[in-house]
């Protein structure tokens, strides 16, 4: 591997025309070519920003004022151009819909080819092979924008695959994928770094599931500065995860609660090296101390479905033969893979589709007369991309506007659009334009605007996807605290550490179909659920079958352990 940097930041601060304050400070960066590197930080620590200088978007898109200096193959980026960075950057942005421009997902990956007159016969060879290989191939026809979360960002994907560019810059490329197609993402680009020269960067909050396979280095970013570069075993032994509010791999946080030191000879950056030989006992110990069988949930019914089913059209069904119970106050986690119902499962609840067979009944009433207004008296929805809800351009109206539509008192309003913006980080944004947020921030923009309504039940479509620990925490907490006060809470989400964090039971969708209905803990230690629903067994698991612990058991000690730490905290 040549010791010349590919990329190298030197001295390099950045500051928004917008902003008072640089957002990124004093860089000092190499990365050399071949390298595979994962860049970490929390959310507005200015990780996002260094993406965006390296493919362009600063300055030539993001103005603002550049000191010291960023080469890309020893060119300055401030001398060149977008496009001319384009030929050496790939970029697979964190919000996909910003980056379609063809009409179909064929002609949005050959996009790049046209531009680069590429004869068509080798354009459409190209487009098929790089389909088919992230499993595409069968919606090459469809418009990019009828496509669920996690098939955008395989468009988004294979838009770069196909250009011969050096480096691979993926910004949070796992955000709207299922915890199976984002192994299978993993996999792909990994398999991309070791069959070629390309240098690949990566962003993102799940870290344990980009260490899935393996990276050089971590970056850690925060207030807009480099805060370690380390190899993998070295951070993850580290405690920076914990100063700096980045969740560190679920089994690493098993082995503290158990009393482990975890260092850096137990190679513990990665599920499939960490030496486990030393600490069996330790945590066989703290296994027996802490598994409690789990008490059913009792209670009235706040919502019901019985014999669900929907189609667009008679030869395409969405949902069929759908039946749940949750109970008031309840916390459930709605899973399964990308397209298997999930999000139009909550529409028809909502009232934003109609025509279902079946009964959806609300506080035991069948609701199939009540508009969309009259539900949402009972029931908020976070949609699970944040454009799709955003109507105002600043953020205190936005988290006002439902108050407002009601008629609800000036005074009332401030109160509670306050208290919303507190509790998902937003307080010191509150007088800013929506346009200046970035994807996690605008997220949690549209959650503060449903939580400011007090609904009976909640829906949130994704609601951590973007956010880093710290925020991801303080939305989870308070969501716990508003569902004790009889606030039922439903989450659809991909993210399996929410869902063993802080519900204890899962409704598993898989082509339209309910498969499970059962404690979180067994969905994520059944082979059979794992494999039908398109999720990924949790690390807990292996640790459990390393360690000769029944893997179901131990997840269920883990969850209530966290949950005894959240309450004394």
């Amino acid at each position: 591997m040549s010791r010349e940097a590919i990329i190298k930041f030197e001295d390099f601060t950045f500051k928004y025309h917008s902003q008072k304050h640089p957002t990124l400070k004093n860089i000092n960066l190499e990365i050399f070519p071949g390298e595979k590197i994962l860049i970490i930080g929390p959310s507005g620590s200015g990780k996002s920003t260094i993406g965006s200088c390296l493919n362009g978007l600063i300055p030539f898109s993001y103005k603002g004022e550049i000191q010291g200096s960023l080469t890309v193959r020893g060119v300055e980026t401030r001398d060149t151009n977008i496009f001319g960075l384009s030929k050496t950057v790939g970029t697979v942005l964190q919000d996909s819909d910003s980056q379609f421009v063809g009409l179909s997902v064929a002609e949005d990956i050959a996009f790049s080819m046209e531009n680069d007159c590429i004869p068509l016969g080798e354009m459409k060879e190209r487009v098929q092979k790089v389909a088919k290989m992230i499993d595409i191939d069968t919606l090459l026809s469809h418009s990019p924008h009828e496509l669920s979360g996690g098939q955008k960002q395989r468009t988004a994907l294979a838009g770069i695959m196909v250009d011969e560019v050096d480096v691979l810059l993926f910004d949070e490329p796992l955000a709207n994928l299922d915890p199976a197609t984002g192994k299978y993402a993993i996999e792909i680009i990994d398999d991309i770094h070791k069959n070629s020269d390309k240098t690949v960067i990566i962003i993102e909050h799940r870290i344990e599931d980009v260490l899935y396979k393996d990276v050089d280095r971590i970056i850690l970013i925060d207030d807009g500065m480099v805060v370690a570069d380390m190899n993998v075993h070295e951070m993850i032994a580290s405690d920076l995860f914990e100063q700096h509010g980045i969740r560190e791999p679920l089994y690493v946080t098993l082995l503290k609660h158990a009393g482990v030191k975890v260092t850096e000879d137990m190679k513990p950056g990665y599920i499939h090296s960490i030496d486990l030989s030393g600490v069996k006992k330790q945590v066989a110990d703290w296994f027996k101390l802490n598994y409690k069988p789990d008490k059913e949930v009792t209670g009235n019914s706040i919502l019901s479905v019985d014999d669900l089913g929907f189609s667009y059209n008679k030869k395409k069904v969405i949902l069929s033969d759908i039946s749940f119970d949750i109970k008031e106050g309840e916390i459930i986690s709605i899973v399964g893979r990308n397209g298997a119902g999930k999000s139009t499962l909550s529409k028809l609840i909502c009232g934003f589709e109609k025509g279902h067979d079946g009964v959806i009944c609300l506080e035991g009433n069948d609701i199939v007369d009540k508009t969309i207004t009259e539900r949402a008296n009972l029931v908020g929805y976070v949609m699970q991309n944040p454009n799709q809800m955003l109507t105002t351009p600043m953020i205190y109206d936005e988290v006002a506007l439902g108050l407002r539509m009601r008629g609800v008192d000036e005074e009332k309003i401030d109160d509670k659009v306050q208290k919303a913006l507190k509790i998902c980080g937003l307080s010191k944004f509150s007088k800013w334009p929506i346009s200046a947020l970035s994807y996690g921030q605008r997220k949690r923009v549209t959650i503060a605007s449903i939580l400011a309504l007090d609904p009976k039940v909640i829906i949130l479509d994704e609601p951590t996807a973007g956010q880093d620990y710290h925020h991801y925490t303080e939305i989870m907490e308070f969501l716990k605290e508003i569902n004790k006060l009889g606030i039922t809470v439903i989450m659809i989400t991909h993210d399996m550490h929410l869902m063993l964090e802080y519900t204890h039971r899962s409704i598993v969708l898989s082509d339209g179909e309910m498969i499970a209905d059962t404690k979180s803990s067994d969905v994520l230690t059944s082979l059979d659920i794992i494999k039908k629903a398109n999720l990924k067994e949790t690390s807990l698991f292996h640790i459990g079958n390393e360690l000769g612990i029944d893997p179901e058991h131990l997840v269920d000690a883990f969850i209530s352990y966290e949950e005894e730490v959240r309450n004394r905290e």
